[in-house]
């Protein structure tokens, strides 16, 4: 029997490959091919369609890296094929079989009706069915020769990542372009073998189905005439019939298929190139949904929505229409599909507000699932941001990817920092391109890991990133195994029903709490700096904008820049995708980002600008105002402007005996010593030592980086195991009251200049870096016993234990924080805040002085691929150690780090809209409403992780107050409200408050 069931199975293959599936196509004749080059960048389609092409037969190579070319394919169908199913097969040279990463088309009618996309698992575009013979047949493509960026080899460094460096050399070859006859009753019985011979081999050994496949199967075979396929198909479906017509058990798994296409917002790609991505995509679906009634296609991230609403609104009709029928869905509600490690709190909840508005608007949606099946883990803030928007389920695949642990879980509910709860989902097909194959459906079956609870799971069914969605392939897969013995139920619906279904089944299911941290690509915390600095920046920058914007609308009737403000945030969520702000893309990505946050702070600084000016008075005196945007009072301001007040003395510094200097303010005393080293910081009023004994703080450590693979994704734990420390020191002196450190290591230089900031020590670090897979980190080793410490999150922190006690706790070896790091003892604690980096690791050490916690901020990393020049050159830092620190103290430090005072002439005070008489309630966001309406928009949360009442108090007439979501809807009724507002919150509470003027 094992020796039948062998040689079935590799007679099934062979045949297959070499008589069924050519006899798809049993005839074909040539189409005349001719092309146009697009000169530079792609032009619109009127002019693509427009410009006169020249002769290009096939086998001959075209197309520059990121170039464009207007293919014109004509031909005339013959009389003979009258009666028939005609297709144009159009191969522009796809290699590997790699839909999505190499040469994509998108066919339009001669009169710019958009057709279909291409690519190498769909290549063929409908002429007639049935043909009348003799039909003209005339189709255009628009073909990009996009290089192949993963090459035989992957992860090897490449040039082709930018245009700028790519070169000009043809990339691909036509392969073929033809017109052809499509056997509809061949393709139907590939399909049927297909499915039977994959169910086949999924099944037990020894089960009665397996054999009874496996003997139709044989049946099948013996049925086909080698020699004239086409007449002996459906005598060979006949023998499949019975065993495709048996239903599934009763107690069968059931999948909802959703048609999917994963696209990347940029990657392997830049920007632009998505825009067309999207657009094939979207018309490949159009058209199957057109084909196929019992399909379902969910497209999530609004921004791509709107792109091809703003780029190509020829396909945008057909989605419309499309929508309208309930089966090309909207899904997700955020901008992008973000990363949701390091996107500040109020960019996290933007995505949100503007992903969500965008579907509200254009088509009156509002669906309640986060889509979200690539992100790179998940921060524990992200429950309450998604319950605050007015969604509660989240969907994603990407924690199957983790390399140390197996998440317990496939269907569960996600408990946030604050309680909040969604209900979530891991498709346990573990794959967001799931093609409908009986391993991927079997997979999924023995993989759901709440089995006797549930039943249900989502696969997300079609190619991404330009492979063109779902194909009819995957379809009739689906139609086979929608009540098959043996196989999984399989049904096509839209992810709310499936979550519909999974909710009612499984009403009480387990709960995790906390983040849900992905245990690959932690370096994505690191890689491309300049981009991360950008982004951190950026946030800082609009926070500042809204705020005296609408400071000056309310004080002065200034105009409030809601359009442009709109547009900006636009940009920075875009700019947060998950492989953008991560820094997972090529160069080109990373080029145009550096100018795009350029162009958004010089646009935001200017609006900054303008408000203070217009706030501050006339200018004509010869005073000046501090304007403080941070949540907490700065030397006596919060939230406003006035004259500056006295400060701090500047530090006393002096030699030190041994070599360095000493810092001393009276509040911290700093030795430095002759290396640069700090190797003490004193908090006088504590009377306690922050550096741990022997040991030396500020210290930058080099690692050799060469993950396994992955390489701006990943940084393996093996790195750790060879370390220099950099101590010696090109020069050590003292720069007015600062110390200033100079360094030297491979190719490049290091310059620190250490300053006592009153309870701060502020180290700015200017790194000129030019190595090659290298990883920078800087250590604090402290003086203090702590077995969890503290990393700022969305709208509040996350504890992560410094030991190692399960593989778990192992796994989390770089871990992201935002604005501070904070490790405490009862009493008395130490907060590393910094401007702009998110990767750290914090580790325990014990020595006979006893415990040390270590921790180290990562600086720069210098992997080759995607980008093979990543993070070369000059990049700034501010870091800042905060002895004594509770967390309220790194929350306040780590904002006016991110938040420096601006000074503008004037000589009138300005009062703020908003001030809270408790520092533990921090107010991340004022503004105006997005409506126009003049109302003030107040959002705020408690940010120490206790209870608290407090008051908010209102620097502008009141008329009514109101909660809302984040998209600024009334969560309860109106209430009348005069002078102060009391507050009460829970722990991490975040509300948001409607204020109506009077």
């Amino acid at each position: 029997m094992h020796d039948d069931r062998d040689l079935v199975e590799a007679r099934l293959k062979r045949v297959l490959n070499e008589r069924i599936r050519p006899a798809v196509y049993p005839e074909s004749v040539p189409l005349d091919v001719a092309v146009w080059h697009a000169p530079g960048e792609p032009v619109p389609v009127a002019e693509g369609l427009a410009a006169t092409p020249e002769p290009i037969a096939v086998g001959q190579a075209w197309g520059a890296p990121w170039g464009t070319s207007w293919f014109t394919v004509t031909g005339t169908v013959p009389g003979e094929w009258a009666g028939r199913t005609v297709e144009a097969l159009l191969d522009l040279g796809f290699e590997r079989n790699m839909p999505g990463f190499q040469c994509e088309g998108l066919v339009y009618r001669p009169d710019g009706t958009p057709v279909k996309g291409l690519n190498p698992r769909n290549q063929w575009v409908r002429v007639a069915a049935p043909a009348a013979g003799g039909e003209h047949v005339e189709l255009r493509i628009e073909a990009a020769s996009n290089p192949i960026i993963f090459g035989p080899v992957p992860f090897q460094p490449t040039p082709l990542g930018d245009k700028e460096t790519a070169g000009d050399e043809p990339q691909y070859r036509i392969a073929r372009m033809d017109l052809a006859v499509f056997d509809k009753t061949v393709w139907e019985l590939v399909m049927d073998l297909e499915v039977v011979g994959e169910l086949m081999l999924e099944l037990p050994v020894d089960g009665a189905r397996r054999w009874e496949l496996l003997r139709a199967v044989s049946r099948a075979l013996d049925a086909v005439d080698l020699q004239d396929v086409n007449a002996t198909a459906a005598a060979a479906r006949a023998e499949l019939a019975g065993v495709l017509a048996a239903p599934a058990t009763p107690s069968a798994h059931r999948i909802s298929a959703v048609g999917h296409a994963h696209i990347d917002s940029a990657w392997l790609w830049p920007l632009r190139e998505t825009v067309r991505k999207v657009a094939r995509t979207a018309s490949n679906m159009t058209a199957l949904l057109e084909d196929e009634p019992d399909f379902v296609f969910a497209m999530s991230q609004a921004q791509q929505w709107a792109w091809i609403k703003e780029h190509r609104p020829e396909v945008w009709a057909k989605v419309t229409k499309a929508v309208a029928t309930g089966r090309f869905v909207p899904t997700g509600g955020m901008w992008v599909e973000s990363d949701t490690n390091m996107p500040g709190s109020e960019a996290m909840a933007r995505q949100f507000v503007h992903g969500k508005r965008f579907f509200i608007d254009e088509f009156g949606i509002e669906n309640d699932e986060v889509w979200l099946p690539d992100t790179f883990g998940f921060a524990a803030g992200l429950p309450q941001i998604i319950r605050a928007a007015g969604s509660r389920r989240l969907l994603t695949q990407k924690i199957s990817w983790s390399q140390t642990n197996t998440f317990p879980h496939h269907t569960f509910l996600w408990e946030g920092i604050d309680g909040s709860r969604v209900f979530t989902h891991f498709p346990p097909v573990d794959t967001y391109n799931c093609s409908m194959t009986g391993g991927e459906l079997a997979h999924a079956v023995r993989n759901f890991k709440d089995k006797g609870v549930a039943r249900h799971s989502l696969a997300p069914t079609g190619w991404g990133d330009g492979g063109g969605g779902t194909t009819r392939e995957m379809v009739a897969k689906a139609a086979r195994t929608r009540d098959l013995e043996g196989s999984a139920a399989v049904t096509w619906e839209a992810p709310a029903a499936f979550f519909d279904k999974a909710e009612a089944e499984h009403p009480n299911p387990p709960v995790w709490v906390g983040e849900l941290y992905l245990e690959l690509h932690r370096a994505t915390l690191t890689s491309q700096a300049r981009t991360k600095q950008g982004n951190r920046r950026s946030e800082a920058l609009l926070r500042e904008a809204e705020l005296w914007a609408a400071t000056a609308a309310v004080r002065t009737g200034a105009a409030y820049p809601y359009a442009g403000l709109d547009r900006i945030w636009k940009t920075v969520l875009l700019h947060q995708f998950h492989d953008i702000l991560p820094g997972s893309s090529i160069a080109w990505v990373h080029r145009e980002a550096a100018k795009t946050y350029a162009a958004v702070a010089a646009e935001l600084n200017a609006i900054i600008d303008t408000a203070q000016r217009s706030l501050a008075g006339d200018g004509t005196g010869t005073g000046t105002l501090v304007f403080n945007a941070a949540p907490h009072a700065r030397h006596g301001v919060a939230a406003g402007a006035a004259a500056p007040a006295v400060t701090e003395p500047a530090a006393e510094a002096r030699a030190r005996a041994e070599g360095g200097y000493v810092l001393d303010n009276g509040v911290l005393r700093v030795e430095i010593d002759a290396r640069g080293l700090v190797v003490s910081v004193y908090d006088l009023a504590a009377g306690r030592e922050t550096v741990a004994p022997g040991r030396a703080a500020n210290l930058l450590q080099l690692h050799p980086d060469l993950p396994n693979k992955w390489d701006a994704w990943d940084v393996d734990a093996f790195y750790r195991a060879t370390v220099t420390d950099l101590t010696e020191a090109d020069e050590v002196s003292l720069e007015g009251s600062s110390v200033q450190v100079v360094r030297s290591f491979g190719s490049s230089r290091v310059r620190q200049l250490l300053t006592l900031s009153g309870r701060r020590l502020d180290i700015e670090t200017e790194v000129d870096w030019h190595e090659t897979e290298k990883f920078l980190k800087l250590a604090f080793p402290l003086d203090v016993h702590a077995d969890r410490y503290a990393s700022e999150s969305q709208y509040g922190h996350v504890f992560r234990p410094t030991h190692t006690n399960t593989s778990w706790e192992a796994a989390k070896f770089e871990a992201c924080n935002h604005r501070f790091v904070h490790v405490e003892e009862p009493g008395w604690g130490v907060a590393l805040v910094n401007d702009s980096t998110y990767g750290h690791d914090v580790t325990r050490e014990v020595g006979d002085s006893g415990t040390t916690t270590v921790v180290r901020v990562s600086l720069l990393r210098a992997p080759r691929f995607p980008d093979p020049e990543t993070d070369q050159g000059l990049h700034r830092f501010r870091h800042a150690l905060v002895p004594g620190a509770a967390i309220g103290d790194a929350v306040r430090e780590g904002y006016f780090v991110n938040l420096p005072e601006r000074r503008v002439p004037g000589d009138t005070p300005v009062a703020p809209l908003v001030v809270v008489d408790d520092d533990a309630v921090v107010v991340t966001a004022v503004k105006l409403a997005d409506d126009e309406s003049g109302d003030v928009i107040v959002r705020f949360h408690e940010a120490r992780g206790g209870r608290t009442r407090a008051t908010l108090t209102p620097g502008f007439p009141v008329a009514e107050v109101v909660a809302t979501d984040l998209l600024e809807r009334p969560i309860e009724e109106p209430r009348r409200h005069e002078g102060p507002i009391p507050v009460t919150l829970r722990p991490f509470q975040l509300v948001t408050l409607r204020m109506k003027r009077a």
